[in-house]
Order: structure tokens, then C-alpha cells, then sequence
């Protein structure tokens, strides 16, 4: 079982914030996908390192009554990574304000990979 976030009076599943945020931000333009997937990229990091060991797609934790995120996505060439950061800000904290309703302290936007269009 997943840990549970206590915020506000009220326990969440990080696998239910992680839910939430990965389902706003692969709605964003630009964002191809949370987290690292693909066998490729699994295998470029055992070969490297000896071991697969990614760090969690979403992770969120309590700061000062109010939930600190820390999204890692991979997104497609072509969109600059500030304004795509900022976008991904944005629908993230709206989600999570609209579906639980506690405040947002940061989101932090690690961009893990990047994609190529087809030539």
C-alpha cells in the first residue's frame, strides 16, 4: 500500500495525488509522457549504471499545510521547457485544487527525457 499524505483533516494515497497529477499534466501540450517509460530508456540506465532505479513519476510530501510536488515528465521537441514547465504548473495546482482542495506550496517540473519527432 501506498503512503498515505495526511493534509487539512483528510488521508490521500500518493497514489491517488499521483493520479491526479499525471492525468493533468499528460494533458498539456507538449507532454509526452510522466515519468520515464519505455524499455529503451530502462535499458540505456541498467547498461550505465548496473541497476534500474528511477526516481517516482509524482512525489508529494507536506509543507506548512500545503502539498509540495515534484513531477518528473518527458516531453516532446519543439516546445521550450520554461513555458511548458509554467503550463504544467498551472493544470497541476487547478486539479488538485478543484479534485482534493488543499493549497499548493510548489511544484517543482523535472523534464527527464525529451522526445524526437520521426524523420
Amino acid at each position: 500500500m501506498a503512503q498515505e499524505i495526511r493534509i487539512d483533516g483528510i488521508g490521500i494515497s500518493q497514489d491517488v495525488i499521483a493520479a491526479i497529477v499525471s492525468r493533468a499534466a499528460e494533458g498539456v501540450e507538449g507532454v509526452a509522457s510522466v515519468g520515464v517509460k519505455g524499455l529503451a530508456t530502462n535499458l540505456v540506465t541498467m547498461l550505465s549504471t548496473g541497476s534500474i532505479t528511477q526516481a517516482p513519476a509524482v512525489e508529494a510530501e507536506v509543507v506548512d499545510d500545503a502539498l509540495k510536488i515534484t513531477l518528473r515528465i518527458v516531453v516532446f521537441f519543439g516546445y521550450p521547457f520554461k513555458k511548458l514547465a509554467a503550463t504544467v504548473r498551472s493544470v497541476v495546482a487547478q486539479a488538485i485544487d478543484a479534485q482534493i482542495g488543499v493549497d499548493v506550496a510548489s511544484i517543482d517540473v523535472c523534464i527527464d527525457g525529451l522526445v524526437f519527432p520521426k524523420e
